[in-house]
């Protein structure tokens, strides 16, 4: 029986979307990028699968006073020996590193790519036209059909099926862009520019990680 191939190590980094600009290519053509903040982040904790059943690095960011956090994860953090952050997450897979560790933007390399996570802005309550892109009615002779929701397809079972397309709340969810070029990494201010848009609005936290389809070989 062929032995499984373990999963290259996932590297990642919090940070903060700062907005757009644009960069010129050595080429001479325009590249709308995104700034991001990336880091610094510390590792506040491991998992490990002898003890944890799997793998994964606990990251912190945005430094806070104590006072700001619940008891609990203050606490951890003064067991760690680190400074209190605001945003924590687990990031699944890293491998190599260790506590107390400092995660700048280096971790990338310009020409990599990587997918980003983020919540993305809120829209509130929109109709069908907008949040699922159906297409209108018609304008002329009178009709009073042109933006509404028509037939939703049930007929005789007195109640909406679960899963129709209706209007609601869109945005304000979790959403990853895959396949995100580092054009440009800045060591001395710990940016790093991306290729084109991401989720969430400026000043918003964002996820950075090694994109799966390069780790996949893709």
């Amino acid at each position: 029986m062929a032995k499984k191939k373990s999963a290259p190590a996932v590297k990642g980094l919090l940070g903060r979307k700062l907005g757009m600009t644009q960069l010129f290519n050595p080429d001479g053509t325009l590249s709308a990028v995104t700034v991001v903040e990336a880091g610094p982040c510390r590792v506040l904790d491991l998992r490990t699968e002898e003890k944890d059943g799997y793998a994964a690095a606990r990251l912190a960011f945005d430094p806070v006073p104590a006072r700001r956090l619940s008891k609990p994860l203050a606490g951890e953090f003064k067991k760690a020996g680190i400074e209190p952050a605001r945003q924590v997450i687990e990031l699944r897979g890293a491998e190599g590193l260790q506590a107390g560790e400092e995660l700048r933007c280096d971790v990338f390399a310009e020409g990599e790519l990587v997918d980003v996570t983020a919540k993305s802005k809120g829209k509130g309550f929109q109709g069908m036209v907008k949040r699922h892109r159906f297409s209108r009615g018609p304008e002329s002779h009178g009709s009073m059909n042109v933006r509404q929701p028509g037939s939703i397809g049930a007929t005789d079972a007195a109640r909406v099926f679960k899963g129709v397309k209706m209007a609601g709340h869109m945005g304000a969810a979790r959403t990853t862009v895959q396949g995100v070029k580092v054009l440009r990494v800045d060591h001395d201010r710990n940016l790093l520019l991306l290729h084109g848009s991401v989720p969430g609005a400026y000043g918003s936290l964002v996820l950075i990680r090694g994109s799966v389809k390069q780790r996949a070989g893709r």
